[in-house]
């Protein structure tokens, strides 16, 4: 590892000369490449920097205590000392494990969301607008930026289908464990008796597609306009502003028409397919992400379930870790952070073990 890390060192020392000489930022895009990479290594340089710190305080304090000659004192200051700083040294060892663990190349990346009501009628729909406005608060509490793209909302005030964009960096990273069944049980305002229903919504999440990841064929695009709707079919402007685009040859059909311009509509819808056809093409590339969306949403039966959000009883349960804390209202106003943090904690931990061949 430490062999590794000096090996980085120097090439983070290379980049930090190579992103001043004036032939590479004449060329922007080797020079925007050295940039990505250089922010990249430094957390980990510094980590690193730090432990060769603490490493050379060690030997001094060695050698103090060779040099002790018998001053009691001393030498109980220069061991107290050693133990400190043994322990800092083996602290930022474990922090450099983890920082050096393979990451997904997708992590650094803004997220297409998509949440679709599922076993459950009304109560699911009622539930997948929970779920919409508790991801627009967790994006407040990060500086996420979110954007709705379309949506599909039940004269109650549910939603059946909601497409949306969480912008930032490493939104991936976070927003990843998030895909999949989500299972509510709660007490519906229409039931008389207080009895619990169970009902469930799916969520995906697509790391956003970049320009250079997918190239579209304009003559493959059926691109229609139509007047944006809103609950009940109701007309939202009397404008064709909404845009629906059809990629003929995998079929994927996208639209938008949260914008009332049809130029910003398009623009959206854009982003979604190019997403939704880097994730088609990515799992297409790699046999073990064959099904990747399939596996995200499942059939959206109550069985498949990955968090269960149970109001009588205040509580969140993430099935995948085994986690339940007591904090509902919270949880659901966007505080996602505890259950977040115990399952990058639990992929590291796995991560780790087969690192080490466990």
């Amino acid at each position: 590892m430490l062999t590794r890390l000096k090996q980085m060192k120097q090439r983070f020392n290379t980049i930090g000369e190579q992103i001043s000489d004036p032939e590479i930022i004449a060329d922007q895009t080797r020079w925007r490449e050295l940039i990505k990479e250089h922010s990249q290594l430094e957390p980990i340089i510094s980590k690193y920097d730090e432990y060769i710190k603490a490493e050379e305080q060690i030997e001094d304090c060695k050698s103090m205590l060779s040099e002790s000659d018998g001053d009691r004192e001393l030498k109980e200051l220069a061991e107290l000392e050693l133990r400190e700083l043994t322990k800092l040294a083996e602290q930022h060892v474990e922090e450099l494990k983890i920082m050096l663990l393979p990451k997904d190349k997708n992590d650094e990346r803004s997220v297409i969301m998509e949440i679709r009501a599922g076993t459950g009628g009304d109560e699911a729909a009622l539930f997948g607008a929970v779920l919409l406005r508790m991801y627009q608060r967790y994006a407040e509490r990060h500086n996420f930026r979110y954007e709705l793209i379309d949506i599909n909302e039940t004269e109650r005030g549910g939603v059946k289908e909601a497409v949306f964009s969480l912008n930032g960096r490493g939104v991936y990273a976070r927003m990843k464990y998030e895909s999949g069944v989500h299972r509510v049980q709660r007490v519906p305002e229409t039931e008389a008796q207080g009895r619990i229903q169970t009902s469930a919504a799916t969520v995906a999440v697509l790391p956003e597609a970049e320009d250079v990841d997918v190239e579209i064929n304009m003559n493959d695009l059926r691109i229609d306009t139509y007047r944006s709707s809103g609950a009940g079919g109701q007309h939202v402007n009397k404008t064709e502003s909404a845009i629906r685009i059809t990629h003929i040859p995998t079929g994927l059909v996208v639209q938008s028409q949260d914008e009332r311009s049809q130029g910003r509509n398009k623009e959206q819808a854009m982003k979604v397919l190019k997403t939704r056809l880097y994730e088609l093409y990515r799992a297409e590339a790699d046999a073990k992400e064959a099904s990747a969306r399939r596996s995200q949403v499942g059939s959206g039966d109550r069985s498949e379930r990955i968090r269960t959000y149970n109001f009588p009883q205040g509580r969140v349960t993430d099935h995948r870790i085994g986690m339940t804390i007591y904090k509902l209202p919270q949880f659901i106003d966007g505080d996602m952070d505890e259950i977040i943090e115990g399952l990058i904690l639990a992929e590291r931990t796995k991560q780790l073990a087969g690192e080490a061949g466990i």
